[in-house]
């Protein structure tokens, strides 16, 4: 009978366990306790607390294709502080390359980093769309002033080597 012989000197001391109530063997299981298994906890990952931007000078870089139109607001530094694009606004087909379209994207990228305090951009435009221009007037319209106007589509200067002459 070595379970009945405790030492008294021994440190440990355990303390009564208020046992958990039986569950009736008619009832299942949730599918959220078999999916976690027995004896799992639950615990929120939390995120560290973002820290609020405050960016009074930034770039506004505008791609705009033939069939969408981007608008990227960013720091000096190149760090995206908004963006959208006519896709995410919610133009569809045809749509998504107008002026209209261009000037909503960016009255929504505009709304999203006036609490950021951004006042002045550079405006960085690339691409041959018809959402140029529209997306320009738009950033000025918003409230913004429009420090510089830079084309930065980019061009060939030759190109690649041209195919042989095919004989046939």
């Amino acid at each position: 009978m070595p379970d009945e012989e405790v030492k008294k000197e021994d440190p440990i001391k355990l303390e009564p366990v208020a046992e958990a109530p039986v569950a009736d063997a008619v009832t299942e299981p949730k599918a959220e306790d078999k999916a976690e298994g027995e004896g799992a906890v639950k615990m929120k990952k939390s995120r560290g607390a973002k820290k609020k931007k405050f960016v009074t000078h930034g770039h506004a870089h505008i791609q705009a294709t033939y069939n969408n139109t981007i608008v990227t607001l960013t720091d000096t530094s190149g760090k995206v502080l908004a963006w959208a694009s006519a896709g995410k606004v919610g133009f569809k087909g045809p749509k998504k390359s107008t002026p209209y379209a261009a000037g909503v994207i960016v009255r929504d990228v505009v709304e999203r980093t006036k609490l950021m305090g951004l006042k002045q951009v550079d405006v960085f435009v690339r691409g041959v769309g018809l959402g140029r221009e529209a997306a320009i007037r738009a950033l000025g319209g918003a409230g913004l002033n429009i420090g510089m106007i830079k084309d930065i589509t980019p061009m060939p200067h030759n190109g690649p080597r041209a195919r042989k002459v095919r004989r046939v």
